[in-house]
């Protein structure tokens, strides 16, 4: 993978209908939210997370940013301003075989109010252009629950393709690969 020089920050990106920026503490309650939900989490552990989990997951975020230089980004509708969801790319170093390190690892997630309106679509696209610029030659992977379709066909129409089943913490997942452009 190509070394990533540390940023501090996410830049921000805008689509036709979103704005991609980094996260601010004032974002807790509003992803706190997003991750309580079990539509969300379904297929993303399985389980609602708590407010405390939430922000763990903020600063891993912030994380990235600051020792990868690259990291998430919050969505946010560009006209009202209202959060939407997260995605981005991270190095989580999962325990998992064949691994996947050295690959950034793409992930989203939407509250249930955006899902089937083509806005995780969107939000991929404007971050898989991102990488295009960022990582070079190094392609960029996804793990995805078999049962969640919706994130699959996200993933397909981004350039991903399936190129492995695995399994991880005990449950079957779907690795996705998509080389830069």
């Amino acid at each position: 993978m190509t070394q990533m020089l540390p940023t501090g920050t996410a830049p921000t990106l805008e689509t036709e209908r979103l704005m991609l920026r980094a996260h601010r503490l004032e974002d807790l309650d509003d992803c706190a939210a997003m991750w309580a939900d079990p539509v969300v989490t379904r297929h993303i552990g399985g389980k609602p997370f708590s407010r405390e989990e939430t922000w763990s997951k903020i600063l891993r975020y912030a994380g990235h940013w600051a020792l990868m230089g690259f990291g998430y980004w919050v969505a946010e509708d560009k006209a009202s301003g209202n959060f939407l969801g997260e995605g981005g790319f991270a190095e989580f170093r999962r325990d998992l075989h064949p691994p996947i390190e050295g690959h950034p690892e793409i992930g989203w997630a939407f509250v249930p109010s955006a899902h089937g309106k083509g806005l995780a679509t969107e939000a991929v696209r404007a971050l898989c252009s991102w990488a295009d610029q960022h990582f070079g030659s190094t392609p960029t992977v996804c793990l995805i629950d078999p049962e969640n379709i919706a994130s699959a066909w996200v993933a397909k129409k981004c350039g991903y393709q399936e190129y492995l089943r695995a399994t991880y913490r005990d449950h079957p997942t779907m690795l996705y690969r998509r080389a830069a452009s």
